[in-house]
């Protein structure tokens, strides 16, 4: 396995990755009607913008082959107002990639540069009913707030979650 930074020629393999992950992950949680109109094409020209944002930094896994199994990304969502600080937008890993420390990898990129940032705090996202939050917890995060939103017709909880000294997340790897 191989993590790198992204490039611009990576956004259809994130896309494909992004796409099969919310099908895999959210199976149950999001309605299969949704899930199955989502669309490589269309996640790949937004992976396109994504990666020509200079403020967002995303790192990819590559197999032997060179296909990528998963991704991450981070910078500072326009609706965190908090000094010092960024967020955790993403984490997707292939369903057959997860469980080999792939998360691990792409988590410890990540705070990494939140560090070269200079951000102290780090902020994540997930849905409650995502196994992928107790992965957070393990690291260290904190819970901070539940908002409801809705994706495809459900209403679901979304949960913040908060580390709140960058220099003890680091020391987690």
């Amino acid at each position: 396995m191989k993590l790198r930074a992204a490039k611009l020629t990576d956004a259809p393999g994130i896309a494909k990755v992004h796409v099969d992950s919310w099908r895999t992950t959210y199976k149950n949680i999001i309605s299969n009607e949704f899930l199955q109109k989502l669309s490589y094409e269309q996640r790949a020209n937004s992976w396109f913008q994504n990666l020509s944002n200079p403020n967002n930094y995303v790192f990819v896994v590559e197999n032997n082959e060179g296909d990528i199994v998963g991704f991450a990304d981070c910078g500072k969502r326009t609706s965190n107002q908090i000094d010092e600080s960024g967020d955790i937008t993403s984490i997707y890993i292939l369903e057959e990639y997860q469980g080999q420390g792939i998360g691990k990898q792409l988590m410890h990129q990540l705070f990494i540069q939140c560090h070269k940032l200079g951000f102290n705090r780090v902020f994540v996202a997930v849905l409650e009913d995502n196994n992928t939050r107790y992965f957070y917890e393990y690291y260290g995060a904190k819970l901070r707030k539940t908002e409801k939103i809705k994706i495809g017709g459900t209403d679901l909880n979304l949960l913040g979650y908060e580390w709140d000294c960058i220099t003890k997340a680091l020391n987690m790897f």
